[in-house]
């Protein structure tokens, strides 16, 4: 028996169809799809029932996969490893991160390694909503979640602290009476993300102070969006300071309150809790801490 075709196997199940699977294992579902027939075949029984919108595990199926998917689990970790100790930085590394991080810090060093390493491939899905945590098999996953809500079998790795403001267009401030203090912000429209439930802030002399996220005039996880609302002049966005450094250097947008600092947006590195990290993540996270607006 082929032992890559129970693998095969494996990996349809655990990814949810042979499209899936072909996909993360960069494989032709053809094959795969080869893989189980010649499985069914040899075993002499139906493992997978197969239709156009789903796909199911037979009696057979489940025994089957029950008995070997954690032994094949672990004999690809232990694949994973054996590469890793290799220098040779190659294969196709798989990275989700939020869209505000993502757009504005991981393109050049995605570019500058994969100039370096020629085998190197690179998939970056820049995420508009929270990212899910290795759904769809990761190798880094960058998220603003704090650590303590990320899977015990995750690796978490603080990567940056970027710096927030409040920007709002010259029009909107021209409105409004000039403001003294983070509370007067109650009076203003808000461009909020998602999550947001409060803003946060440390003043002179180190006063804390906090502002409640109510009724904000627009709600959205997609900061470019909260972006062109606050260049419309349709309220005060919070934002980091690098995503909209272009729009602040035109004079389309002002910084409100410069004597306030906001809660820095904590960026998290997600990586699976491997005992050896592989040598194209370990790359990237070199180059990627090496920045200079690397506050970790």
């Amino acid at each position: 028996m082929n032992w890559d075709d129970f693998d095969a196997f494996c990996q349809v199940v655990e990814h949810g169809g042979f499209t899936a699977a072909a996909r993360v294992l960069d494989r032709p579902k053809s094959s795969l799809s080869a893989s189980v027939a010649r499985l069914e075949e040899q075993l002499g029984a139906r493992l997978l029932e197969r239709t156009t919108r789903s796909l199911r595990l037979t009696e057979a199926g489940e025994s089957l996969y029950r008995d070997i998917s954690k032994p094949f689990s672990q004999l690809r970790e232990l694949a994973v490893d054996a590469v890793a100790k290799g220098a040779q930085v190659q294969g196709t590394l798989r990275i989700a991160a939020p869209y505000e991080f993502g757009a504005h810090h991981l393109a050049a060093v995605a570019c500058r390694i994969m100039a370096q390493h020629p085998q190197l491939k690179v998939n970056i899905d820049v995420e508009h909503a929270r990212v899910p945590l290795f759904e769809r098999h990761y190798d880094i996953v960058f998220t603003s979640i704090e650590h303590a809500l990320a899977p015990s079998s995750v690796v978490t790795r603080r990567v940056f602290s970027l710096e927030r403001g409040l920007f709002a267009s010259p029009q909107l401030l021209a409105q409004v009476p000039q403001l003294a203090g983070p509370d007067d912000l109650h009076a203003l429209p808000l461009l909020a993300g998602a999550d947001d439930a409060d803003w946060e802030f440390t003043g002179p002399a180190a006063a804390p102070a906090k502002v409640e996220v109510r009724n904000p005039r627009m709600r959205s996880g997609n900061a470019g969006v909260r972006l062109e609302a606050a260049l419309a002049g349709l309220g005060v966005a919070r934002i980091t300071a690098t995503f909209c450094a272009a729009a602040v250097q035109q004079g389309r947008l002002v910084p409100l309150l410069p004597e306030w600092r906001c809660a820095p947006l904590r960026i998290y590195a997600l990586l699976p809790g491997r005992r050896l990290v592989p040598a194209k993540v370990r790359a990237f996270m070199d180059a990627l801490e090496a920045l200079p607006t690397h506050q970790g």
